[in-house]
Order: structure tokens, then C-alpha cells, then sequence
């Protein structure tokens, strides 16, 4: 999927009603997060149209299925924090794939000013 064009909002108005268009929704956008970038639990539940649903996010991406496609590990706490534990297999695999795309890790911390995906700046 390419760039979302902010002046054709692919993000509903309204929160989506259902408990699968909530879902569907956080998926569209998170598949737009591009290599190398993250978002916080927050700011994907607000892109999606889904308000202030962050520990929504964050339970819904805990039960994707294995071998998901969906770029899970660019989701992060607040600030820029890993949430997932080190030395935990969800964890560590984050960290792996982060470092893989790039994104530095410093204190458990990215550097959001650096690495936060800004879709509005088209900055891939």
C-alpha cells in the first residue's frame, strides 16, 4: 500500500461501530507504517479513527496470528517506549526487526523525533 494522501482521508469520521471495522480500520493503517518508522499505541488508535484507544491497540496486536504480515513490531509505548520485555521472545523479536529496518534503541527508547511516521509528511 502506498502513502495515505491526507486530503482523501481513509480514516472513518466516526469511530467504526463494530468490533471487526475497528479492527479492519487499525489494520489499514498499520500496514501503511513503512520500514524504518514507528507509531505509538496512541497515534495508531487516533489515525485509525478508533480516539483514545490505545490499550485497545495494544490488546487487538497481542492477538494477531502467527506469521502475520502486518508490521506489529514499528508499535510502540508512548515516547518512543518498548513496551514488550526484553528476553522475552515477542520482545526480542521487535528489537531484531527494528534494528533490522534501522531504528536505533537506546534505554528501551526509539527516538521518535527521528523515526515517527508523520503519513501527513509523506516521509516513507
Amino acid at each position: 500500500m502506498g502513502n495515505l494522501d491526507p486530503t482523501q482521508s481513509a480514516w472513518p469520521a466516526s469511530p467504526p461501530a463494530s468490533v471487526e471495522a475497528r479492527r479492519e480500520a487499525l489494520y489499514l493503517v498499520l500496514a501503511q507504517v513503512p520500514a524504518g518508522k514507528v507509531v505509538s499505541y496512541g497515534e495508531l488508535a487516533r489515525l485509525a479513527g478508533l480516539g483514545r484507544a490505545a490499550r485497545w491497540v495494544g490488546r487487538t496486536l497481542g492477538q494477531l496470528p502467527d506469521g502475520t504480515r502486518l508490521p506489529w513490531h514499528r508499535v510502540l509505548g508512548a515516547g518512543g517506549r518498548l513496551s514488550l520485555a526484553a528476553g522475552t521472545p515477542a520482545g526480542d523479536e521487535q528489537r531484531a526487526r527494528l534494528r533490522a529496518e534501522g531504528v536505533g534503541i537506546l534505554n528501551d527508547r526509539v527516538d521518535i523525533r527521528r523515526h515517527g511516521w508523520r503519513p501527513t509528511e509523506h516521509n516513507g
